[in-house]
């Protein structure tokens, strides 16, 4: 099981486009670098043959919203550090977490 994508996260996730042209859709989970400022905003996701993929608000370079695959998020492993979750986050609207 990944640490990332638990169970309880995957039950809980609309499919892919569910909020789609909602203007302040839910995130229901939180994924961070803990070397860098990178954060990804979960809203949706879905299995697609051997990966899970998101979507959601992506903060990097540029912040935007886009999709990303669960594969990606844990093959990140720079130092033994890899891309964690936010354990503890309660959903609640994009726009509260944005701080708008």
């Amino acid at each position: 099981m990944s640490t990332l994508l638990t169970e309880e996260l995957r039950k809980a996730l609309p499919k892919l486009r569910e909020q789609q042209g909602s203007d302040d859709p839910i995130v229901y989970a939180i994924f961070f670098f803990p070397l860098s400022d990178w954060r990804w905003l979960v809203t949706e996701g879905e299995r697609r043959g051997d990966d899970f993929i998101f979507f959601g608000y992506v903060f990097g370079f540029e912040a935007e919203l886009g999709y990303f695959a669960l594969s990606e998020l844990e093959g990140v492993n720079i130092d033994g550090l890899k891309v964690e979750r936010i354990e503890d986050f309660e959903p609640a609207p994009l726009k509260t977490i944005r701080g708008q």
